[in-house]
Parts: C-alpha cells; structure tokens; sequence
C-alpha cells in the first residue's frame, strides 16, 4: 500500500452499459429491487418506478436458475444497466452473464473450484462484464473481526483471484452497519486498490435514520473525492433510496437537474398554512428535472431577502401570500391559490437560461 488515495477521477475505468464507473468525476445512483426477480412483470415494473425516479443502475437477486433465466427478458424491457446479485454458485453466473447482463456482484473467492472461477471470468471477458467484489462488515471469513483492515485484506483475497486471472474490470465495495467503519474502510480501500468503490452503508434501517446515516457516510467520503457508484440503503420503498441519493449528490455539486427546496424553520410570525405547502411542494420537485431553487418562506419580513438566491419563491401572510422571483416581488396571491401558482411558476421556469440571467 502507498500513499496514493484513487480518487474518483483516479481509478481505473469499468464500463457497466453505457456508463462509465471511474476516470472521471461522475457518481452513479443504484438501488436493487425487492420484487422476486422470476416475477417479470413486478419486477420489471420496479425498475421502471425506479428509473423514472432516477436510478442510473439497478440490481436484482439472483436466488436460483428460475431467476437467472428470467434476467434476459427483464434485459429487453428495462432502460439502465443491470446487475445481477450472485453468491456461491458459478452457475448462476453464467447464466446471467448468457442472458446478457451488465455486471455481475460476486466474490470468487467464494467459489471453492478455481476451475469454476475461471469459467465466470472467461464468460465476463467474452462479454465485457466487470464483476463487483462486495465485502460486508457483518460477513467476514474465518471470524474476522470487523475492522478497516480485515475488510480490505479480504477485498484484496478476492481481487488477486481475478488479477490472476488476467481480469481487472473489477469494482469494490466494502459496506459496514456502523458508519464509521464504513467511512473507514473505503479511505483504506481508496488507498489500496486502484478500481471503481461501491459505496454504502448496509442494513442503514428505515427511511428516516436510514437516510441520515447514509447520508453522512456517503457524504464523507464524495466529499472527498471517493467513491464512484452509491446505494442508500433504506428498509422502505427503493424509490426512496433515489430520492434520498439524490439529495446527497446535489448538495454536493456532483448532479444538476436536481431541484432545490428552501423552507425557513417558522416561527411566531406565520399566518398561513406555510407547513402543508412546503410538503406539498417538495413532493411535487421529486418529479421534476429542473435546476431550480424554490423557496416556501414564512413571512414578507423576511422571506424575499433571506431567499432573494431562489428563482422563485412564496412568502405568506394573513390568508394570502407574495409571489417574488430573484427577492423581486410579483404579485400577491390569495392562499387557496399558493400551490397551483407555484406549480405553473415551476413549469413555465426554464432551468437553460439561468446562466443568462433570464427567468
């Protein structure tokens, strides 16, 4: 090991479909869905859900050879690359990658033949399918304990399986319950190996701690350029880990298209049913692929300047509130017609000429 962190820009490129993991300064959204995936039609109608959502790669559960049969025809129907999640059994892999997915998740060192390991990897260099190494904290070898180090060491026993082999379109990731684990065992991973990192927190919990925990680890390491691929992991909805991921990369400048909500923190001085509205409104941006900044603010006092950043934004008062775009007041508007006003505000805003200074 050296000094050298593989930042993202650093590591080595893996191509999963279209995309391009590493080499470069983009980060990917991924989830994995919770349908039975030799259920098609359920599963294939996930992925949708997710995709319009704004998933980028998603991956399924690969339990038997009735699911890897099925992959083929969820392949034909979907839009973003898919990967398929593998453990123990070659068969499996092969498989998949016959019915013509875009990576595999399996660790060969969980593959007692060496023979049949270099059939996988044959089968992935024919097609160009990159393998992605997943070690969890909670599922060492040999009873290891869950440290930076034992993590890393048996990432490593599965890379240099594949390095032998002559195969390096390889992704890691290293995903530990405890987030500082994880925080910890990705900077030794970015110091260690060269190729794309997966990053996670596993079993994270529900959408509520979940999304704060993720947020905070995941955030860490993008904040310090690691990290290619991220999932955030949450026991709810997988359309919520999107929107969750969303909001990490937006908040740190590495995804546009992104809206963003500004909502003061109320206080004393409003007079209208500011809390609904704001709701209302986010609800409402997680279907939109705009760069906007919308601002829901308490009170004329304050609201305009405070948000004078925003392209748009309400501030309310007794049954009525003032529309003002740029801290420039509009109009005032009555407050039954708050949200239908912001909604066609929103939609008429036109995100290509913010660099021009038009509105």
């Amino acid at each position: 090991m050296g000094d050298v962190m593989y930042t993202r820009e650093m590591t080595r490129p893996v191509s999963v479909g279209p995309h391009q993991l590493g080499g470069n300064n983009k980060v990917y959204i991924q989830s994995m869905t919770t349908t039975y995936t030799k259920d098609v039609d359920a599963t294939v109608k996930q992925i949708e859900q997710l995709t319009q959502a704004g998933c980028e790669i998603v991956r399924v559960a690969v339990l038997d050879m009735v699911d890897a049969k099925a992959l083929g025809e969820i392949k034909k129907r979907i839009q973003i690359p898919l990967v398929a999640d593998i453990h123990f059994d070659y068969r499996l892999a092969l498989e998949a990658i016959a019915q013509g997915v875009d990576k595999i998740r399996l660790n060969p060192g969980n593959i007692p033949k060496r023979e049949h390991v270099v059939e996988v990897v044959e089968a992935c260099k024919a097609k160009k399918i990159p393998i992605r190494i997943g070690v969890n904290s909670g599922s060492l070898p040999n009873r290891m304990a869950p440290t930076p180090e034992n993590m890393v060491e048996t990432a490593r026993h599965h890379v240099e399986i594949l390095e032998s082999l002559g195969f390096y379109d390889i992704a890691l990731s290293l995903k530990a319950t405890d987030m500082q684990l994880m925080i910890a065992a990705y900077r030794l991973a970015a110091k260690t190996f060269p190729y794309p990192l997966h990053l996670g927190v596993t079993e994270a919990g529900t959408a509520f701690s979940g999304a704060i925990k993720s947020a905070m680890g995941i955030g860490i390491l993008l904040a310090e350029g690691i990290g290619n691929t991220i999932r955030v992991s949450l026991t709810d909805n997988p359309v919520l880990e999107i929107q969750a991921a969303k909001e990490i990369l937006k908040n740190l400048g590495l995804k546009d298209k992104v809206p963003n909500l500004i909502s003061c923190p109320t206080c004393g001085r409003i007079q209208y049913d500011m809390i609904d509205i704001a709701k209302r409104i986010e609800a409402y941006l997680l279907t939109i692929n705009k760069t906007i900044n919308v601002a829901i603010m308490g009170c004329a006092v304050n609201g305009p300047g405070e948000a004078k950043h925003a392209d748009l934004g309400i501030a309310g008062g007794k049954g009525e509130a003032i529309l003002f775009r740029r801290g420039e007041i509009v109009k005032k508007i009555k407050e039954s017609e708050v949200y239908d006003v912001l909604i066609e505000e929103i939609n008429n805003f036109d995100d290509t000429k913010k660099n021009e200074g038009e509105h």
